[in-house]
C-alpha cells in the first residue's frame, strides 16, 4: 500500500479541509508550498470561476493541490470537466458518492479522495478504484455526520485496503498522533487553517475561533437533513428554537441563506454562519499556512519520542 505522501506527492500527510467560500487559490498556494495539499473548494462556484482558480494556484506553487467538487451541486458534470480538462493532481469529493465519476478521473491521471462519514459508502468507494478515504467525523466543522472521528477511524481503516484520512477535531500533533494510533495514515484539517494568514476570511471570523471555548459549537440543521456545526451565536440560536419548536423549514432555509458568505466577507460574528468544528477551543493564534503545518507535525514527532523513550524505559525496569 502507498503512503499517504506517495500518494499526494507531498511532504507531509495532510490534506487542507475544503471549506466553501474559504478554500480558494490563496490558502491552497499556502498550504502546497508549505508541504501539505491544498484544496480548492468549487461548492457553490461556476466552472470558469474554478477554472480561473487552478490557473492562480498554478501561478503560485509548482507543488499538488487539489479540488474538492461536491457531488450534490448542480453543475457537478461541468465542473468536472473542468478538473479532467486542467488535470487537477487531486479531487476530492463530499456530499454523495462519486462512483460514476471515478473511472474517467483516473483516466485523467487524477487522484481520488471521497470525503467520507461512514464504511459501507468507504467499501463501495474503494471497489470503484478511490485511491484513499477521508474518515470524517461528526467533530469536523461544516456539513457532517453522525460518528466520531475516534469511532468511524478504525472502522474504516479495517474495512478498506486503501490508505484512510483522519479528519474532525485535529489541530495539533496530539491530533495527529491520535489518528495514526487509530490506524489513520494522515489527517486533513479545517478549522485550524482558518485562521492561516492566508485565509480570506474576515477579521471577525477569526477572532470568533481565536475565542472559542470547548462547547462554542453547536450543530443546527438537524431538522432538514444536512446538520452543520458552527460557532454559536444569535443566528445559531435562532435556528435551534426553530428546530426545537417544530418551526418553518423554509424559514431555517431562509435564515441559514447567504450567512456563511456574511460571516466570511463581512465577520459578521452574531449573524453570520461561522462554520466551525469542535476543536476551535485550541486554536489561538494567526499564524502563515505553513508554520501551522511544521508546528503540528514536530508535535506529532516529539509525542512519538517521549512515547518511544517511555517504553524503553520501561523496559529497563
Amino acid at each position: 500500500m502507498k503512503s499517504v505522501c506517495e500518494i499526494l506527492g507531498t511532504k507531509y500527510p495532510i490534506i487542507q479541509g475544503a471549506m466553501a467560500r474559504i478554500a480558494e487559490y490563496n490558502l491552497a498556494s499556502a498550504v502546497s508550498n508549505g508541504g501539505g495539499l491544498g484544496i480548492i473548494a468549487a461548492g457553490g462556484e461556476s466552472a470558469d470561476w474554478l477554472r480561473d482558480q487552478i490557473k492562480k494556484v498554478r501561478e503560485r506553487t509548482d507543488k499538488p493541490f487539489g479540488v474538492n467538487i461536491m457531488l450534490l451541486a448542480d453543475n457537478v458534470d461541468e465542473l468536472m470537466d473542468v478538473v479532467c480538462e486542467e488535470k487537477v493532481p487531486v479531487v476530492t469529493t463530499g456530499a454523495g458518492n462519486p462512483g460514476k465519476y471515478i473511472a474517467r478521473l483516473k483516466e485523467a491521471g487524477i487522484t481520488v479522495i471521497p470525503v467520507l462519514a461512514n464504511v459501507t459508502l468507504a467499501t463501495r468507494v474503494a471497489r470503484n478504484g478511490a485511491d484513499a478515504v477521508v474518515a470524517e467525523g461528526t467533530e469536523a466543522g461544516g456539513h457532517i455526520g453522525e460518528t466520531t472521528t475516534m469511532a468511524l477511524v478504525p472502522q474504516m481503516a479495517d474495512a478498506v485496503d486503501i490508505p484512510v484520512i483522519a479528519a474532525g477535531g485535529i489541530a495539533d500533533g496530539r491530533g495527529i498522533a491520535a489518528a495514526y494510533m487509530l490506524g489513520a495514515q494522515g489527517v486533513q484539517v479545517g478549522t485550524r487553517f482558518l485562521v492561516a494568514e492566508e485565509c480570506i476570511v474576515a477579521q471577525g471570523y477569526k477572532d470568533a475561533i481565536i475565542k472559542a471555548k470547548d462547547s462554542s459549537t453547536v450543530a443546527t440543521g438537524r431538522a432538514t437533513g444536512h446538520p452543520v456545526r458552527v460557532i454559536k451565536n444569535k443566528l445559531a440560536k435562532r435556528i435551534l428554537d426553530l428546530e426545537k419548536n417544530n418551526g418553518d423549514l423554509e424559514e431555517i432555509n431562509r435564515l441559514c441563506t447567504g450567512t456563511l458568505a456574511a460571516a466570511v466577507r463581512d465577520g459578521d460574528a452574531d449573524n453570520g454562519n461561522i462554520m466551525s468544528g469542535q476543536i476551535a477551543g485550541l486554536v489561538k493564534k494567526e499564524q502563515k499556512a505553513a508554520e501551522i503545518i511544521e508546528e503540528m507535525f514536530k508535535e506529532a514527532e516529539k509525542i512519538y519520542e517521549d512515547r518511544n523513550r517511555i517504553c524503553r524505559a520501561g523496559r529497563t525496569v
